[in-house]
């Protein structure tokens, strides 16, 4: 029998986290620790695995605020620095389990190769980087994670293909602009949605605000949390109070079941 799915949001940031280096904006002078971002990544929790979907920056110290003794693998969305320049802080789990699977887009790994060619590499490793195992994800293609169906979802982000996934009830959606009617439909019926809502004003390769929303009517889910939030979105208590009641900000280390 399965047990109950635990997510943890390591981050909800976007790309600069919050607060912004140097900035003097309100939200980024904020004491609300609701206020205060990494960058996004989410950390699935189930029969005894744990699996990431994305690896930013900021993942020694997510990994340090929520600490976990195994990683099963990590899911890339695509390969922005945002979502995987934190890979090299998988060390500690590689001197423990040895090869790190990896779950990503040809094109992204592809990415890493280049970025971090020491962690691929087959002649004349350095004893100290880490290693992973290679998985492609294709489009329309499921595949199995401790036992459980992953479905990947094709977005756009402005003109890059990124990856989002469903895994039973549950649908994780970072940097999206646009989806087709196809993708749209693999996402209704889930239970819980997280996806992108980075400010009120348009953006030009992200959801804001109100995009957001009218995707969470389109899809219906029961609940629906944002994430890759900017400062310019505005202060948590404040845009928190004019959602609809079924739909939230996430933050930094909330946790919720599905």
């Amino acid at each position: 029998m399965k047990g109950k799915l635990k997510v943890t949001f390591l981050g909800t940031g976007t790309s600069q986290g919050i607060p912004v280096i140097g900035s003097d904006h309100p939200v980024c002078l904020s004491e609300n620790v609701k206020d205060k971002r990494l960058r996004a990544s989410v950390l699935l929790s189930f029969d005894n695995h744990n699996y990431v979907i994305d690896c930013g920056p900021d993942f020694r110290q997510q990994m340090l605020t929520n600490p976990i003794a195994t990683l099963d693998g990590i899911l890339f969305t695509h390969e922005h620095a945002d979502h995987t320049a934190g890979i090299d802080d998988i060390r500690p789990f590689f001197f423990k389990q040895g090869d790190i699977p990896i779950y990503a887009h040809k094109r992204v790994i592809g990415s890493l190769k280049q970025r971090f060619d020491y962690i691929f590499a087959t002649e004349n490793r350095y004893p100290g980087a880490p290693a992973v195992a290679i998985n492609y994800v294709e489009n329309n293609h499921a595949f199995v994670l401790g036992g459980r169906k992953v479905i990947p979802i094709e977005v756009d982000h402005n003109h890059l293909q990124v990856f989002g996934f469903r895994i039973d009830d549950f649908t994780y959606l970072t940097d999206v602009k646009r989806m087709n009617d196809e993708e749209i439909a693999k996402v209704k019926g889930t239970k819980v949605l997280v996806v992108n809502a980075l400010r009120e004003e348009l953006h030009h390769s992200h959801f804001n605000l109100a995009e957001a929303l009218a995707f969470v009517e389109k899809v219906k889910p029961e609940i629906a949390y944002f994430t890759h939030i900017s400062h310019l979105l505005g202060f948590h208590d404040e845009v928190e109070k004019e959602l609809p009641k079924n739909v939230h900000l996430a933050y930094d280390n909330l946790v919720i079941t599905v």
